[in-house]
């Protein structure tokens, strides 16, 4: 399958997908697929390899490729930062199963991966569906390509309208540590989508206007994270976010 990602660019789907685990760093909204472990690691990555990057005010999501085998190996994706409605989210389809692949260029050509427009939250927040916009909902998806574990580019028309991540809790993480790899906590979980409703909906609004239910929800939200001793990388992870909020606002 070959699939446009940008414009004119385009890539070929391989049998070989990237067999690194993601992490999503709660505290920037941003999902990310690679190695690099520190900031001067993540500069020699992109200095070595080729594709779609941020330069100085611009943010697009990342794909990077290997210049000489011109597979994919690094992918950074940023999460929209306000949910779509519930009636929205309901028109989500079933999706396609997965189907794990790797990415080809086509060619050696530096492209621009615009970000994701819609969150559409699944039940339980089980699911992340990132979309271009919400006019994807109006027709099926054609395929689902697993680039790593748990994270697919969604295809339709032969063209990538967005991309999901499944249980995202999983990969919570910070910085550029790796995520935890024992399973997270049922509380955790709970926590999680007190977090996402906070920063996906008109609460966040409340606390950065002070109001005083939004802020008094934001402090109840930053004791129940602070007094949690178990799974306590992927709280603090959650807490980065919520921790900042308090200081600015609370």
């Amino acid at each position: 399958m070959r699939l446009t990602i940008d414009g004119d660019w385009t890539a070929t789907v391989t049998g070989e997908p990237m067999t690194t685990a993601p992490g999503f760093v709660f505290r920037d909204f941003r999902v990310r697929v690679a190695t690099y472990t520190d900031v001067k690691e993540r500069e020699r990555f992109q200095l070595a390899t080729f594709g779609s990057q941020d330069w100085l005010w611009d943010t697009p999501d990342e794909f990077r490729f290997d210049p000489e085998s011109r597979a994919l190996v690094g992918a950074e994706f940023r999460v929209p930062a306000a949910a779509a409605d519930a009636e929205d989210a309901a028109r989500v389809p079933d999706l396609p199963p997965v189907h794990p692949g790797g990415l080809r260029a086509d060619e050696v050509r530096d492209f621009r991966l615009e970000v994701a427009s819609d969150l559409c939250r699944g039940p339980g927040d089980a699911v992340l569906t990132c979309l271009r916009d919400l006019d994807v909902l109006d027709e099926p998806l054609d395929a689902r390509i697993g680039i790593a574990p748990d994270v697919a580019l969604l295809v339709q028309h032969g063209t990538v309208v967005g991309w999901s991540l499944t249980d995202p809790v999983r990969y919570l993480t910070s910085g550029f540590a790796e995520p935890d790899p024992a399973p997270p906590a049922p509380a955790t979980r709970l926590l999680f989508t007190r977090c996402l409703d906070l920063a996906t909906t008109s609460l966040l609004d409340g606390v950065r206007d002070r109001n005083p239910r939004a802020l008094t929800a934001l402090r109840e939200l930053e004791h129940a994270l602070r007094s949690r001793r178990e799974d306590r990388h992927r709280v603090e992870a959650l807490l980065a976010f919520v921790g900042e909020l308090v200081e600015d606002y609370g």
